[in-house]
């Protein structure tokens, strides 16, 4: 099962070396290791806090995150070592190259015995709550059920902070989808197209298109009985993608910046050849072809290769009753389905990418590794 997504504030903050560098090189970091960057605070130059030591840069962002709390702690401090920082236990404050720090989290109150969120003291340091709330001045504290507003207007802390002119900057810049008007993600049954489509459209500003087998009334009994219900599922998936397609791209969506699918409608044809009797098949390409020329293009297919006994682990993983009994050369037919189509496509731009040996949705390298891979000219 998928891990929801929720919301963490990390407090960053710099007082050794070229400090604003060590800030960027930390948020690179967490987007590739722990999620999604949706905001950055401007940066602020702020007095050593609980000893005498040189001034500290200090920001706030906001991440998108799969990880739990105490997961994206453990990263932290992963990255803080990978950075030069060493933690020394019962030494007090002390002055660093790079502290990062859980100050909440969507997922509410955090009390273990190495974490605890809220951060216990940040009501009482504003190097926490000035940058904080220039991101999240509406965030309630779950504690004292105050907005971070209302926290840094009435905090005891009276050191004086200053804005400085430097910026951060959001790593997601480095991973552009802008040469895209419309990405197709295509694989075999299992291999994590429609995970991937719906993971890039929620970061990227895309516009999803998902299949919708789960409405398609023959897909229980097609794998319960495939001679009988191959000719009637065919047609109304075919149908469906058809009507899908003309709608979704003849809509301009002005708040998307793309269209990605979990689909390209040509899946019609290769599963058709697999499943439908010569005769039959020969019909439905008739009627495909028709089709076919008024629909829209990707500008770029993304084949997602896993191979078979990858998928069949995880057509088991996901549940999916009717599903359950899929055997391998079904699967094996199906790809070779994909690659005789690509074969004979030479004016589509096609990347395949074999995902077999990585984990996207539970490792948030993999994903990054894959993003590249996806824009990579």
């Amino acid at each position: 099962m998928e891990r929801a997504s929720h919301l963490v504030h990390i407090s960053l903050g710099s007082n050794i070396g070229d400090r604003l560098a060590y800030l960027q090189k930390a948020i690179d970091v967490i987007y590739e290791e722990v999620g999604d960057v949706l905001c950055i605070s401007g940066v602020y130059e702020t007095p050593a806090w609980g000893f005498s030591s040189d001034d500290f840069y200090n920001a706030c962002i906001s991440v998108k995150t799969r990880y739990t709390p105490e997961q994206v702690l453990d990263i932290l401090m992963g990255i803080e070592q990978e950075l030069g920082r060493h933690r020394k236990e019962g030494e007090g404050y002390e002055a660093r190259v790079i502290d990062l720090d859980v100050i909440l989290s969507s997922c509410g109150v955090v009390a273990t015995k190495k974490l605890k969120v809220p951060h216990p003291s940040m009501q009482e340091r504003k190097f926490v709550l000035v940058p904080l709330e220039e991101i999240a001045a509406q965030e309630l504290h779950p504690v004292f059920d105050k907005t971070i507003e209302v926290l840094l207007r009435e905090t005891k802390d009276t050191a004086e902070i200053k804005k400085a002119k430097e910026q951060l900057i959001n790593p997601k810049e480095n991973f552009s989808f802008s040469d895209f008007s419309y990405l197709a993600i295509e694989g075999n049954i299992g291999a994590g197209k429609t995970t991937l489509a719906t993971m890039i459209a929620a970061e990227f500003n895309g516009k999803q298109v998902l299949e919708r087998f789960s409405d398609n009334p023959f897909l229980p009994k097609f794998y319960e009985d495939k001679e009988r219900y191959a000719f009637p599922l065919e047609m109304s998936f075919l149908a469906d993608r058809y009507r899908q397609f003309t709608e979704d791209s003849s809509q301009l969506d002005l708040f998307k910046d793309f269209m990605v699918s979990d689909y390209d409608i040509y899946k019609s044809l290769i599963f058709a050849q697999v499943t439908l009797p010569e005769e039959e098949f020969k019909l439905y390409r008739t009627l495909f072809t028709i089709m076919y020329k008024e629909v829209v293009k990707p500008d770029q297919y993304i084949y997602l290769y896993q191979n078979t006994d990858r998928l069949l682990q995880n057509i088991k993983n996901r549940g999916r009753t009717y599903e359950q009994n899929i055997p391998a050369a079904y699967l094996e037919k199906i790809h070779q389905g994909y690659i005789d189509f690509i074969k004979t496509q030479p004016d589509l731009t096609v990347k395949i990418i074999d995902v077999s040996a990585i984990d996207f949705v539970k490792n948030r390298k993999d994903y990054c590794w894959l993003l590249r891979e996806i824009i990579r000219k």
